[in-house]
């Protein structure tokens, strides 16, 4: 999941990014109000992990614009312990800091189950499995190691269910703010892991649609 994480403790900020995307996920961070307004104009993102009292005002702003510009994004506040007020933020989950690791990958779990955004921990197709979790991937029951924004990549398009991925939204899934995105960057990605997958004996292939994005498909029996 493509997931932005608004805190302005540079610290806590970085310890978030690092447990989530070591669990597989895309992470912006953003330590101010202005920051994240501009992030969730540019990205629709699968969850906002909040942190209310920033630098240069109320985090329920986020809240208030996500809303009102209806928004998909679900919103888990990270709370100081006991502050009841920040619960009651109109937020759809909350974790209390200081934040457990588990727990919040917990929580960020749950949330892109609620959204739909994880339909299984598991993702089958052809003779390939992706464990969601363990962030394993398997094929005809081999484990074999792949790199993780290869991993990214295939994540989303076995997530889209043999649907046309456009380009721009697999852009998102796999690419944060701070990455060098060149014109074919998503292109040789997809290289990559083409022929990755052909070492692999993988049952599956990656098809491009000219000008619009990518879908996988079962290879035909011989």
């Amino acid at each position: 999941m493509r997931l932005l994480v608004v805190e302005d403790s540079e610290r806590l900020a970085s310890l978030m990014a690092k447990i989530l995307m070591d669990s597989g996920h895309v992470v912006d961070v953003a330590d101010s109000l202005d920051m994240a307004h501009a992030a969730i104009k540019l990205v629709d993102y699968d969850v906002v992990i909040l942190d209310l009292s920033l630098p240069d005002g109320d985090g329920r702003e986020i809240l208030d614009s996500l809303r009102q510009n209806k928004r998909d994004a679900l919103v888990l506040v990270a709370t100081a312990r006991g502050d009841v007020v920040s619960r009651d933020a109109g937020a759809d989950d909350y974790v209390v800091k200081p934040v457990d690791g588990d727990e919040l990958i917990a929580r960020v779990r749950a949330l892109g189950r609620r959204a739909g955004q994880i339909q299984s921990e598991r993702l089958t197709f052809g003779n390939v499995c992706l464990d969601k979790v363990s962030l394993t991937l398997t094929v005809e029951g081999r484990l074999v190691g792949i790199p993780p924004r290869e991993l990214s990549a295939l994540s989303v398009l076995m997530s889209s269910q043999g649907r046309v991925l456009r380009r721009e939204k697999l852009e998102q899934a796999i690419y944060d703010f701070d990455s060098e995105v060149t014109e074919n960057a998503i292109e040789a990605t997809i290289s990559r892991l083409r022929r990755r997958l052909d070492s692999f004996g993988a049952t599956i292939e990656i098809v491009a649609m000219r000008g619009i994005g990518y879908v996988l498909t079962e290879r035909a029996a011989c």
